[in-house]
């Protein structure tokens, strides 16, 4: 997985990100906690970042995910406000300061009384998705869930 990752993300890989979103939406379908998902929502790409990339490998993941679990997907809900560097090397609470204002809903987010699942590439901390989510709940009635390729440690 860590090879899968790293050609996704640093060689210009996006469809397996496609791919294995695919294949995990396709068991998430199966279950329970996941049969009532609305709407499939990527971590946001700062600009700058995604016009050096050329695409958000997180966006990729999303819409597999979003084709495995026959749900629509939506990549314009959250916004990235600030630019930040890699986080690669910073521990949990140099993450969590990083991306404390980082993101926000995007205006005129439809996501009110919704069942959103948040993906991300990979979960470090946690500190991108707890502050994602945290700007995805302040829309009412949000419930929240979320799902990653993979971890690392």
């Amino acid at each position: 997985m860590q090879r899968l990752i790293h050609q996704l993300k640093y060689h210009h890989r996006p469809e397996i990100g496609y791919q294995l979103g695919l294949i995990h939406g396709r068991y998430l379908r199966e279950s329970p906690y996941y049969s009532d998902v609305d709407l499939v929502v990527p971590v946001p790409l700062h600009p700058k970042k995604h016009h050096t990339r050329g695409y958000n490998q997180s966006d990729h993941y999303a819409r597999g995910l979003a084709e495995g679990l026959q749900v629509d997907w939506a990549a314009d809900v959250l916004i990235r406000r600030i630019y930040t560097r890699t986080q690669t090397k910073k521990s949990r609470l140099e993450r969590l300061d990083n991306v404390e204002a980082v993101f926000g809903l995007a205006p005129g987010a439809a996501i009110a009384g919704r069942h959103l699942l948040l993906v991300d590439d990979v979960i470090t901390t946690g500190a991108t998705l707890e502050a994602c989510g945290i700007a995805l709940q302040k829309a009412p009635g949000v419930r929240l869930s979320m799902a990653t390729i993979g971890f690392a440690t």
